[in-house]
């Protein structure tokens, strides 16, 4: 190894290099339950990672893609160290690119999960490559940790999450930055909840009267279900399925709700009412079935608020400044966190518009965060 005289925020990170690398991944789509599609986006990452690290993929489950383990060379290899934990599923359905293609205007790069969360993704390997590269060893070991599930609550990863980070002093995740560009020190609960009427069917022209509509009885519970929002806990409903036939009175209707709180406390209370709405009426029956949760992330542990002391210390070298708070909206590091693992999550880029069809990101942002995501590497012991 080179002797380290050589400051990691002066690595030469280039945006128009970075972008060039993650062009192929965003082009590569990988929707959460297309796990195919996941894989093949994993192989790409494999293939960056490869010279790298000795890289593992580990086989999907319940349907769902595989992951992608790499471990970075290190003298106390197997020693506690730092993960980086990622997810590589989106929620932009293949075919996406159509109309929302990777492209350049001005100072944003636009694409299907090129905020949420490849370009975070994509810095983290790049630090790690120009870390290498530069001939600079990092204090703790490294891993890489690439799921294929968060967007759908980690149903089938938590429990290899949370090994790995066990196994580990830090956790950082390359999550998109909140949106004054700063980091998150905690995370709000969630919980998912499957949903479905059953209603009577009938003929909608010459029985209409004697048939019950799952449809219609499901459009008045997701009135009564938003409506139970408050400032300390929310709910909505964002997936519906339901009817095969226009002429045919509906006998059932499938739904898929979410609540975030942000205290366990709060959501507990709205996971008991959320249940309690189960029953029958007029011959219909509601069904309420509880899906994954994420536990709250205190913003308050210690180890999380150092490492945020130490980033904010790194982004002002670099020349920006960094907030920390909790955030809407789960990650993986709600996990990490509610074990007490310090963590640090909303790494990864500066931008807008994730989960629509105006995502993009902030180009500068990608050499800023690859050089902070790198001053963590080097100052975290």
């Amino acid at each position: 190894m080179k002797d380290q005289i050589i400051n990691p925020l002066d690595l030469p990170f280039d945006a128009e290099e970075m972008l060039a690398g993650l062009q192929p991944w965003i082009e590569c789509e990988s929707p959460t339950w297309d796990a195919g599609a996941v894989n093949r986006m994993m192989d790409l990452a494999a293939y960056d990672l490869a010279a790298l690290a000795t890289v593992e993929r580990i086989p999907g489950r319940i349907g769902f893609g595989g992951c992608l383990r790499a471990r970075l060379p290190h003298p106390d290899a197997g020693q506690p160290g730092i993960l980086i934990a990622g997810h590589m599923d989106t929620v932009h359905p293949v075919g996406t690119l159509d109309v929302l293609p990777f492209r350049r205007d001005g100072d944003r790069c636009y694409g299907p999960g090129i905020m949420d969360m490849k370009g975070g993704n994509y810095l983290s390997v790049e630090a790690v490559r120009k870390l290498i590269h530069a001939g600079l060893q990092t204090p703790l070991p490294v891993t890489i940790l690439f799921t294929p599930d968060e967007e759908v609550g980690t149903p089938s990863t938590r429990e290899l999450i949370e090994a790995e980070a066990a196994r580990n002093k830090y956790v950082l995740v390359p999550e998109p930055a909140r949106g004054d560009g700063g980091v998150s020190t905690g995370r709000y609960a969630i919980a998912r909840f499957n949903l479905k009427t059953v209603g009577k069917p009938s003929h909608a022209g010459a029985r209409l009267s004697d048939g019950r509509s799952a449809i219609a009885a499901m459009a008045r519970k997701i009135l009564e279900i938003e409506a139970m929002t408050s400032d300390d806990c929310t709910f909505s409903v964002g997936v519906v399925h339901a009817g095969q036939w226009v002429n045919c009175v509906s006998s059932v209707c499938e739904a898929e709700a979410l609540t975030m709180a942000k205290t366990d406390e709060d959501l507990e209370e709205g996971i008991a009412r959320m249940m309690s709405l189960a029953g029958d009426d007029d011959e219909v029956v509601f069904e309420v079935t509880r899906g994954v949760t994420r536990p709250v992330w205190r913003p308050d542990q210690p180890g999380t608020l150092e490492m945020y002391d130490l980033a904010r210390e790194i982004a002002q070298e670099i020349g920006f400044d960094i907030t920390a708070d909790s955030a809407a909206g789960g990650s993986d590091g709600n996990f990490t966190g509610a074990l007490g693992i310090p963590t640090l999550d909303s790494l990864g880029v500066r931008g807008s518009g994730l989960h629509t069809l105006n995502e993009y990101i902030e180009v500068p942002s990608l050499p800023e965060r690859a050089r902070l995501m790198a001053g963590l590497l080097m100052r975290l012991t």
